[in-house]
């Protein structure tokens, strides 16, 4: 190949790109983003940068050097938006097309929204310019906040209001929170940490409508119980979907992601996506770690114009929330039982093993850092297919 087009400037086209260098490609490199900035850590924008902890120079994923090494043409501020694979082209929203011999999807995915008219004081968080408006917001004064989903993101974001010190309520429409990640036991003992922290958490009800009271600015939030929530600045964190409306009409399979085998390669041999825009061997993860080590594979197989490696790691996720590290490795079902390894739930901080069967089928720790990672090392060695 001489000519590799990365739709996508963030971490997985970023990474993506470091391994196509790595793995010996040498010819031209164009990296496309529709943010002007140049890729920076996600993680952090509900935590550290909107807390004012953390700076935007110590987000960026990769320094001036780095950068010079990649030895490729940044398009920044520049949308994607076609795809014609048997031309090999990519259409941009400026009209360019760009001729290329393979192509890196890594687009990533946006937030849902509520329906209903834009109001100001209501607010997403993905990128850096959404973290921006908030913590904006969050400085006006104290402030009565209402984080819409009490998964990771909206939990993140609540720890860092309380933190501080605005009055939080947090609304899940499900029973309780991150129960399809960590199973009822221990998302009941994380969503006590919201308690923990004086942040009210409301489950069970969803959202019937925001509020503005006659203005263009949000004060309420109306639940479908009928409970109105007094309001100044709302954060909506109900998940997100793919960025794969670019790709509609070029042939690539599309559901919930970019269909992919194992190895990150689309139904066309020279176009392959990482991060959370791939559903790679019928799943789609919203990850970090997935998102870095599929880069690795898909440079690989788009490379040798075939798969030739999979992607077949252990899941891995984290999430800090109160001062309390939530880790958890593994691949556990409905119906796995979870076991207490050592540690106390009440001091929020143990470590736990999922089971089925006898086997460890997953392991999860509240502020037990290295004992985790030693277990997380087991069940991947444990886990590992037998080679022959």
């Amino acid at each position: 190949m001489k000519a590799i087009t990365v739709i996508g400037a963030s971490l997985a086209g970023l990474y993506a790109a470091r391994a196509l260098r790595s793995q010996g490609f040498d010819g031209r490199l164009t990296i496309v983003g529709d943010e002007h900035h140049r890729p920076y850590d996600r993680p952090p924008l509900s935590k550290d940068f909107l807390t004012g902890t953390a700076s935007m120079d110590q987000l960026a994923l990769a320094d001036a050097e780095e950068v010079a090494e990649l030895d490729a043409e940044w398009l920044l501020g520049t949308r994607a938006t076609g795809l014609d694979t048997d031309g090999r082209t990519v259409v941009l929203h400026s009209g360019r097309r760009l001729e290329t011999d393979g192509v890196v999807i890594a687009t990533g995915a946006t937030p849902r929204r509520l329906p209903g008219p834009a109001l100001s004081g209501v607010h997403t968080l993905r990128t850096l310019d959404d973290a921006h408006a908030l913590r904006d917001d969050l400085t006006r004064g104290p402030a009565r906040v209402v984080v819409i989903g009490g998964g990771f993101i909206g939990a993140e974001v609540a720890s860092s209001c309380a933190r501080l010190g605005h009055d939080v309520t947090v609304v899940e429409a499900a029973p309780l929170p991150l129960v399809p990640q960590l199973g009822d036991e221990m998302a009941l003992i994380c969503s006590a940490l919201h308690a923990d922290h004086g942040v009210t958490l409301l489950t069970g009800t969803g959202v019937a409508g925001l509020h503005g009271g006659g203005t263009d600015r949000v004060t309420g939030v109306e639940l479908r119980d009928g409970r109105m929530l007094l309001a100044d600045v709302v954060v909506v964190g109900i998940g997100v979907r793919p960025n794969t409306g670019w790709l509609e009409g070029s042939g690539l399979p599309l559901d919930d992601g970019v269909l992919c085998d194992e190895g990150c390669v689309t139904a066309v041999s020279h176009i392959v996506a990482v991060g959370d825009v791939a559903r790679v061997g019928g799943s789609r993860a919203e990850h970090w770690t997935s998102a870095t080590e599929q880069a690795a594979i898909a440079a690989r197989n788009l490379l040798a114009g075939s798969t030739v490696a999979t992607h077949g790691s252990l899941p891995y996720f984290w999430s800090d929330q109160y001062g309390v590290r939530i880790q958890f490795a593994g691949r556990r079902l409905p119906g796995d039982t979870p076991r207490i390894l050592e540690g106390s739930p009440d001091d929020r901080s143990f470590l736990a093993c999922y089971e089925r069967d006898g086997s460890t089928t997953a392991v999860l720790a509240l502020n037990r850092p290295r004992p985790f990672m030693r277990q997380r090392r087991e069940l991947a060695r444990a886990t590992q297919p037998a080679t022959t």
